[in-house]
């Protein structure tokens, strides 16, 4: 079965989390995936290394379904190759320093002229402006972009969520950019620029507290727990930031990951008060509308809670849902990888790689059902450079001088 961007040629010469993130996506639905890595490879093969000498789950597991090739662009020979290589590619993705690619004699115009159908791909920490040349990383972008002030408790300090919405955010961002400009490319037959910027991507996802921020201004937030209210949206812990009121309760047996998130909707409120054993609360005129339950949230979810810590969140969320009650048991990470549902669904996967076994990562998210994912090993260091480096007419003989000179 053919893949959705197969034919489609991706030069990747990201490193680290978001440009990874967004090529992966691209190798996953079907683009060939070509790896540029410096000779010494990439960072990320020896950080955060869990075994000796083999590449790291933080390269594995961003790295999937591409090829590898390595070249030294500071050499001359190495810049041509290199324009050889950008002659036979669709995409070019990068998330280098401000200025980097330019130094090394390749600007957007100097793109244009070798390959007039290339879409340049970048991320960056900063639009243009005041914080164009700052450095930005996965929390950086969080404390710019309006995560951390708003994340969580009122009484804590700003707090960095877990998830890698600065990263691998702006990576599925630029996924998005890359497949459009491929679409208009179909019309117009010319590449394009695009960029993508990690401050940017994280206020995109941030944008319900600028739509509070607005609404603070006609006066307090009343769905948020909080007792005061200044000139900014302030944390609200658990609370839903939603019309729906919600919150963090524990379960039994009280470890540190024994809580379930449940959402109060309008009509859920009288089937919660049945289970409960407060079935009177549903008629109550102090309790029965959402309006009535508005002042009294903490009060709302603590009578709740009262029930559910006779419980694990997992009889909680059968219960529940028994009922049409929206809510989630907080799913630790050794909850995640050995969850069978999300094994059966392909979203975690157990992929073997050569030197270090067999291990988990996760599954394409975007299921297309004429372009099924099969998540294959990360390559090795250079592992592709006969192959690739064959196609534009360098002979293995050539190899091993450009090995042995260090321009590969």
């Amino acid at each position: 079965m053919s893949k959705a961007l197969e034919g489609v040629r991706v030069l990747d010469m990201t490193h680290v989390q978001s440009g990874p993130s967004c090529t992966q996506i691209l190798a996953w639905l079907g683009a060939d995936v070509i790896k540029l890595e410096a000779p010494t490879g990439d960072i990320t093969r020896q950080q955060l290394r869990d075994l000796p000498d083999v590449d790291s789950l933080y390269f594995t597991m961003l790295n999937c379904n591409k090829r590898s090739i390595t070249l030294n662009l500071k050499s001359g020979r190495g810049k041509e190759i290199f324009t050889d290589l950008v002659k036979n590619s669709d995409v070019l993705v990068e998330n280098f320093a401000p200025g980097a690619i330019d130094r090394m004699g390749f600007t957007w115009e100097r793109l244009q002229e070798i390959n007039p159908g290339l879409i340049f791909a970048s991320i960056k920490g900063f639009g243009p402006g005041r914080y164009e040349n700052f450095k930005a990383y996965e929390v950086v972008a969080q404390a710019m972009g309006g995560a951390m002030s708003t994340t969580g408790f009122e009484d804590g300090p700003p707090t960095a969520t877990g998830a890698q919405i600065g990263d691998s955010g702006t990576g599925i961002h630029l996924v998005a950019g890359i497949l459009a400009a491929l679409f208009q490319r179909t019309g117009t037959g010319k590449g394009q620029r695009v960029t993508v910027a990690m401050q940017e991507a994280v206020l995109n996802l941030t944008r319900v507290k600028l739509r509070d921020q607005q609404r603070l201004t006609h006066g307090p937030l009343r769905e948020y727990p909080n007792d005061n209210f200044g000139e900014a949206v302030p944390r609200s812990g658990n609370a839903s930031g939603g019309g729906q009121p919600g919150w963090a309760l524990r379960c039994a047996p009280g470890g540190p990951n024994d809580y379930i998130y449940v959402i109060v909707q309008p009509p859920g409120w009288a089937p919660i008060a049945q289970l409960i054993g407060k079935p009177e609360l549903a008629e109550d005129p102090d309790w029965a509308t959402p309006a009535a339950r508005l002042d009294k949230l903490d009060k709302m979810f603590a009578l709740i809670e009262q029930w559910t810590e006779q419980h694990t969140k997992f009889e909680v969320m059968d219960r529940l849902n028994a009922l049409n009650v929206p809510c989630g048991p907080i799913m630790s990470t050794a909850e995640l990888i050995a969850d069978e549902t999300l094994a059966d669904l392909g979203a975690v996967v157990e992929v073997e790689h050569p030197q270090r076994g067999s291990f988990k990562t996760v599954g394409c998210p975007i299921k297309l059902s004429d372009s099924p994912v099969e998540v294959q090993t990360s390559p090795g260091l250079g592992e592709h450079n006969s192959a690739i480096y064959g196609s534009l007419g360098i002979s293995e003989a050539e190899l091993d001088d450009l090995k042995s000179a260090g321009v590969i």
